[in-house]
Formats: structure tokens, C-alpha cells, sequence
């Protein structure tokens, strides 16, 4: 049985713990900030951190802006895109009152429990990590230091508050694994500190971007949080399709098409197929209107409650935020230090 397997066939057992005992649960999940979040941010992890918050779950968002540059050359227009952020959060229902958010360079002592922890793990461990693997391959340099570490990174950032719950996809399994490996470790050698985290796989719907490809700022085919209802019809209107005037679901041959009938359904709670009956013979202008309507018409609260956001609260929400994070790792770094013998 595969990790994925095994982590799968343990979700309900799980899930049914958080349910009963969210108090027992600390959750630490985040975004890198390279752009504005979108619609497939919101389905793939957003919701499920509200959700998690609701149950009563103790959560931690981190937005890791060193982590920005693992594998491009510059950090890009990071502080608007943590501002924008922390907005979105905020109107999508994340309370900063019971749900911490922070950036991952306002926390030192965070940063500090990577020259420990990189000490617990091999070389060829890290260059065994799928992710490591692909974002070396996308970005078509050579193997920094930090792209290298990535996962190590995010090990400090889930043990520094001892979480132990990261929701994850298929994809970011490993990563959990490594910091499994970490916790168990520094464990064995100095004494039990850290929990052991367990993923919590996500079940969220992967969301295409109008074009069929993954969704991403860098194709121009999102449909960001912040946008206005006349950018995001501009958008749509932009987006590709093919010379069929009948509209079909095929992802394979018609992967345009199919983008925009994945984003009207999802925003609508319907299936793309059944989107794409409706549309039949009235082409592809017919099915953009319906899912500028749509999508339009599900944001329409979430636009309402950012405009109400201002730049002070976010800075007041990220200042308490970081100030937390902060007291919460140099307590950590002060037993990691104690535990190994290093308070003078």
C-alpha cells in the first residue's frame, strides 16, 4: 500500500476526530505569495480552512514569502500580493481573532530551528522529494540551496507551533513526510517535543483555469478574488475556445470549452456535463455569458465584504498575527535549545 493509500483509508477516522475533539488539533497551512489568489486558491484550500476554523480547530495561515523565491530570481510585487492575501482570507470568513496569520519573515525564531533540523536529514532524502523534483524542472535552473531545503522549511513551519494537522493534496504528501521524519527524529535524539503531524487530505474539486490548464496567474487564466465583476467578464470574454458551435464536455479534445464549463459548475454546484446540455447549440458566447453571470453572482459577497477591508486592517491583522507567531517560536526555540543542551 502506497503512502497516498494509507494516508486516504485513515481520513475517515480522522475526520471524524476533528469533529469530535477540534480542541485536539492545531492546524498550519499557508500560501506562497507570488500573486493574487483565485478561484481554484478559494475551492482548493480556502473553503476548507474556514470550515476547519468553524469546527473550532486552532489554526495558523502562514503566507511564506521567503519561500517566494525557492525557485524564481526575484520576490516580485510581494507585499501587495500578502496584502491581497490577507484580504481575501479575511473576506472569505477567516477570523483573525481565532485564526492566526502571519508572514513567514516577520517570525525569526521560526528560522532558526532550520539549522537543527537540517541536521536530521540526509542529502539524498531531499533530493528524493517529488516537489523538489518538479519545481526544479519548471523552473529550468539550477538547484539553489533553498529550493533544495523547501521542504525542511515548511517542517520549521509546521513544528515551530506544534501543529499537528496540515490539510494536503495528493501532491504535498511527502512533505508531511519529511517533517514526520524531522519531529521523529529530533525526538529519538533529544528527548520528545514534537507531535507528528498527520495530512489531512483535502476534498476539494481541482479547479481548471479557463484554458483547461492548471489554473495560474502566469497563463492568464484565473479569475482572481479581487477582481471587479467587469475584469472578470473581460477575462472570460478573452478566454479561448474552438470553431464547435455545440458545447461538450471533453476535457481531452476540447480543453477551452471544458475550463469554462469546469468554472460555471463549480461556482454553481452543478455538474460541467449538465452545464453543457443546457448551453447546447448557443455556442460559445452563450456559455461565457452564463459563467461571467455565475461566477459573478457567487462572488458578489465576497466583493462586498473586501471592499470593506481596509490597508490598516490588514496591517493590524498581520502585526498581531506576527507578533503571535513570534512568542509562540521563541518559546519553541527555547526548549529545541534546551533540549539540546544549548541555553547559556
Amino acid at each position: 500500500m502506497d503512502s497516498f493509500t494509507a494516508t486516504a483509508a485513515r481520513m475517515p477516522e480522522l475526520r471524524a476526530q476533528i469533529a469530535q475533539h477540534p480542541d485536539r488539533f492545531r492546524v498550519l497551512t499557508g500560501d506562497r505569495p507570488t500573486g493574487r489568489l483565485h478561484l481554484g486558491h478559494y475551492f482548493g484550500t480556502v473553503r476548507e480552512r474556514v470550515r476547519l476554523q468553524s469546527l473550532g480547530v486552532e489554526t495558523f495561515v502562514i503566507l511564506a514569502d521567503y519561500q517566494v523565491i525557492t525557485d524564481r530570481d526575484v520576490a516580485g510585487n510581494i507585499r501587495e500580493n500578502v496584502y491581497e492575501a490577507v484580504a481575501d482570507y479575511m473576506a472569505a470568513g477567516l477570523d483573525p481573532r481565532s485564526t492566526t496569520i502571519f508572514t513567514h519573515s516577520a517570525v525569526p525564531a521560526l528560522n532558526q530551528l532550520l539549522l537543527p533540523f537540517l541536521s536530521l536529514i540526509t542529502e539524498a532524502e531531499l533530493h528524493r522529494n517529488p516537489t523538489v523534483k518538479a519545481e526544479l524542472a519548471a523552473s529550468g535552473r539550477a538547484l539553489s540551496g533553498l529550493l533544495l531545503t523547501y521542504p525542511v522549511h515548511q517542517a520549521a513551519d509546521i513544528l515551530f507551533c506544534k501543529g499537528n494537522l496540515v490539510p494536503v493534496g495528493k501532491d504535498n504528501l511527502p512533505h508531511i513526510e519529511v517533517t514526520r521524519t524531522i519531529a521523529r527524529r529530533f525526538n529519538e535524539r533529544y528527548g520528545q517535543l514534537f507531535p507528528e503531524p498527520a495530512g489531512l487530505i483535502t476534498e476539494a474539486a481541482e479547479l481548471p483555469g479557463l484554458d483547461g490548464r492548471k489554473m495560474s496567474k502566469s497563463y492568464g487564466n484565473a479569475i482572481a478574488l479581487g477582481m471587479t465583476a467587469d475584469e472578470t467578464a473581460a477575462v472570460i470574454r478573452r478566454a479561448r475556445t474552438d470553431s464547435e458551435r455545440t458545447i461538450t464536455y471533453d476535457p481531452e479534445n476540447r480543453p477551452e470549452v471544458s475550463g469554462l464549463l469546469a468554472t460555471a459548475a463549480i461556482v454553481l454546484g452543478r455538474t460541467p456535463t449538465d452545464i453543457a446540455d443546457e448551453v447546447g447549440s448557443a455556442g460559445a458566447g452563450a456559455l461565457k455569458r452564463l459563467t461571467t453571470e455565475a461566477v459573478n453572482a457567487f462572488l458578489a459577497d465576497h466583493r462586498a465584504q473586501r471592499a470593506a477591508i481596509t490597508v490598516d486592517d490588514v496591517a493590524a491583522v498581520l502585526r498581531e498575527g506576527n507578533e503571535r507567531a513570534q512568542s509562540i517560536a521563541d518559546a519553541t526555540l527555547h526548549e529545541v535549545r534546551a533540549a539540546m543542551g544549548m541555553l547559556y
